[in-house]
């Protein structure tokens, strides 16, 4: 197991519990660096340790978080069940390259009386994962704010599997005004297509299986658009079609929409985000594919 070292005295990666360990590591690092930002809820996977090497790659200092926030999960959602284990998850963030790896309990976050919260209004946060988690990225954004507020990165990585939530902290930045650079990098899958996420970990065998159809259908309706397809109807319902092909599976939303913006479509005349949400048991799996004209 490894030990916290608030004081950061020690050259390998240093652990911080608080806001004041936190900074104290900050400023031993020297405020002219630059400073790369993971933020994550844990339980940590080779689509996270990707956007480290990528920040270790392109930054002075790599920061990463390990916060399951509770914010962003409604009552009845899996917050409690929420995987974790930091001993693992401090160890594969020092070996892909952490400098820092800040884990807060929920009170250092959210001290008592805390009631600010930030939000981003608009259709943006009310459809895909906001038609049926309408708090989700309240939650999402307030943390994130909260999280560069303390950190001041000068890029922050995320993942293509968090489609929605990319563009919601994107406009947030934009709307706030906020200097930290987005990054965004590409879904990394299973051998299989899967595409990895800390809730794999629930699925048993059979739902394992046909959660395949996820990534299958997602690249069913690509080859559609490579063929010259361009009405979203058409493709929404082969995505539709295939899924649901598969028992175990119940849909939460199918949508193909602009893939800056969001915005509703019915013909794709510009890059679209096709994005999925299905439940195979308890276990809510998202996945999307961006269709693009190559």
């Amino acid at each position: 197991m490894m030990r916290l070292l608030p004081n950061c005295s020690n050259k390998t990666m240093k652990i911080a519990k608080t806001i004041a360990e936190l900074k104290s590591c900050l400023e031993d690092f020297g405020r002219d660096k630059t400073i790369g930002f993971v933020p994550t809820m844990g339980y940590l996977h080779d689509g996270h340790l990707a956007l480290i090497n990528e920040a270790q790659s392109q930054n002075d200092v790599t920061v990463v978080s390990i916060f399951v926030n509770p914010t962003q999960f409604a009552p009845g959602e899996d917050l409690d069940a929420y995987p974790r284990d930091f001993d693992r998850d401090s160890q594969l963030a020092e070996a892909a390259g952490t400098d820092l790896l800040f884990f807060p309990d929920p009170a250092e976050i959210y001290p008592t009386g805390a009631s600010t919260f930030v939000e981003v209004e608009g259709d943006i946060t009310k459809k895909l994962c906001g038609q049926s988690r309408p708090t989700h990225f309240k939650g999402v954004t307030t943390v994130i704010n909260l999280l560069f507020n303390l950190i001041q990165p000068t890029r922050a990585y995320f993942g293509q599997k968090d489609a929605q939530q990319v563009a919601v902290i994107k406009k947030m930045i934009r709307d706030l005004h906020m200097s930290v650079e987005i990054i965004v990098c590409p879904i990394v899958r299973e051998a299989d297509g899967l595409a990895l996420s800390s809730r794999n970990v629930f699925l048993n065998l059979a739902a394992r299986d046909q959660a395949l159809v996820l990534s299958q259908s997602l690249a069913s309706a690509k080859a559609l658009y490579g063929s010259g397809e361009r009405s979203v109807k058409i493709i929404k319902a082969a995505i539709i079609n295939q899924i649901t092909t598969m028992p175990l599976a119940a849909i939460d939303y199918v949508d193909i929409l602009d893939f800056e913006t969001l915005a509703d479509i019915e013909t794709i005349t510009s890059p679209a985000l096709a994005a999925v949400a299905v439940r195979f048991g308890n276990t809510r799996l998202i996945d999307n594919i961006i269709l693009i004209k190559r």
